[in-house]
């Protein structure tokens, strides 16, 4: 048995046709799953990197207080009470409450 051109080409056709499904179905993937997230954790790294002495914060903890130190290794140092301060990373504060204004240079 011989096979004609036609077949041949309708062959290679069909194999696109087959991966075109799959296709879509990642393409729908990214724009609604792994795009809204990689944004979502690029607007948390820049309200981390921002974050300075007297703000506001909540914690992924549920911990509300205010920034009393910023140290450099990563940790913020948090007063949630009078006189009572604790030490939390830089990565679990979920959300700024309210932000100060920088201070004048």
């Amino acid at each position: 048995m011989f096979v004609t051109p036609a077949y041949a080409q309708d062959a290679a056709g069909g194999a696109f046709v087959s991966f075109l499904p799959l296709i879509l179905i990642f393409a729908i993937m990214w724009f609604l799953l792994i795009r809204p997230q990689q944004k979502k954790l690029k607007e948390h790294k820049a309200m981390v990197e921002a974050l300075r002495r007297g703000d506001q914060v909540v914690t992924q903890g549920g911990i509300i207080g205010k920034i009393t130190k910023v140290k450099e290794d990563g940790e913020l140092e948090v007063e949630i009470a009078k006189d009572v301060k604790v030490r939390v990373l830089r990565q679990t504060v979920a959300t700024v409450i309210s932000k100060t204004e920088p201070a004048d240079s």
